[in-house]
């Protein structure tokens, strides 16, 4: 059976982890400074801290923009239900936005209704590392907290933002060749590690601040952290060497990805709208379907080849009162799902799959 979901562990993320236990250095320290400062020069911001969890990241991000408590944050209805858990727990009001059916982002009119609703922030998810308007959103002027936990290593291409802030800055040091990546257009930017993220350490998250200013306010907090907030060493190794080997892993995601895609162009099944090469990231294969998921379930089941409900642990998923508000978001739980897609699947299981998705019921 292919599995949905597959981490992509080499030689070198072994050897990286083996060589933190036979030091027996496992706990926050050498590590976890190495791998900040390589999230600095690959995302090109001025500071970061690397965290035991995405939810804790979020408190840190919550806590210097001196929110107010029982202040409304905006959140996607396709996003990790851990957003809207975490929000709950340090004393916020989630404001839930449904999304746009054709790329699972919020809609900027969802934004705007959340903004009159009174939704002080936003918390950005870029869905399936789909990259959303920015030059919309950035008009509205409301703070984002971007999560590129399934984007990162996306861009945006600046002639896209014309006119937009300071996007045209000579100085903004996340601009290469024209492009900024995702985690630049936030006051501060969530990076999950967790399991099924783009890149996985097995659990935690790094809070990164793309600016100075936004830095020296988050500094004083980082630097009195407690160490049980912080990332161990044992966990740091495997997102170091996760982060070092992206641009070769995306390689091999985009290729699998144009296939697997090719192969849908002749069914009735749905692919949801990207913009291909730079401006996503192939974190999974997530396909809309046209029919029942339990009869295309049970066809790749019969063809060894699992697949899995898309969003099944989203917002939207958990809390009935949401699903009930946000229709184009559980039409989307609903039919979409995730058909395996990682480095490590060989080329006799890839060609499985384009039989496989070429033929769907």
């Amino acid at each position: 059976m292919i599995q949905t979901y597959s981490t992509t562990i080499r030689r070198k993320e072994m050897d990286a982890v083996l060589t933190c236990m036979v030091d027996e250095k496992i706990g926050p320290g050498e590590l976890n400074t190495r791998l900040i400062q390589l999230v600095k020069e690959f995302f090109k911001c001025d500071g970061a801290v690397a965290l035991r969890s995405p939810a804790i990241a979020l408190g840190y991000a919550l806590t210097v923009l001196e929110l107010e408590k029982g202040s409304k944050v905006m959140i996607s209805a396709l996003a990790p239900a851990w957003q809207y858990q975490a929000l709950v727990s340090y004393g916020y009001v989630p404001e839930v936005l449904d999304v746009n059916e054709n790329d699972g982002l919020v809609s900027v009119d969802e934004i705007k209704n959340g903004i009159e609703n009174g939704g002080k922030i936003l918390l950005l998810h870029e869905t399936e590392g789909i990259v959303p308007k920015f030059d919309d959103i950035l008009e509205l002027g409301v703070p984002i907290i971007e999560d590129i936990s399934m984007s990162a290593g996306a861009s945006v291409d600046l002639g896209e933002l014309d006119g937009v802030g300071s996007e045209r800055n000579g100085n903004d040091k996340s601009i290469v060749d024209n492009r900024k990546k995702v985690g630049s257009f936030g006051v501060y930017t969530i990076l999950g590690l967790e399991e099924k993220d783009v890149i996985t350490a097995g659990g935690g998250a790094v809070l990164i601040s793309p600016n100075r200013r936004e830095w020296l306010t988050l500094k004083p907090l980082v630097d009195n952290a407690p160490l049980t907030d912080l990332l161990p060493d044992i966990n740091s190794a495997l997102a170091w060497v996760q982060l070092k080997e992206y641009s070769r892993n995306e390689k091999t995601r985009k290729e699998l990805f144009s296939l697997f895609q090719r192969a849908c162009l002749i069914g009735r099944h749905k692919i949801l709208v990207r913009e291909m090469e730079e401006g996503s990231t192939m974190s999974c294969f997530p396909l809309v379907l046209a029919t029942p998921y339990k009869d295309v379930k049970q066809y790749t089941s019969k063809k060894d080849i699992e697949v899995q409900l898309a969003f099944e642990n989203s917002v939207v998923a958990l809390y009935e009162e949401v699903a009930e508000k946000c229709i184009k978001a559980k039409s989307l739980y609903l039919r979409c799902i995730h058909v395996p897609l990682y480095p490590r699947l060989t080329q006799s299981e890839s060609a499985k799959i384009v039989k496989v998705l070429s033929s769907l019921p």
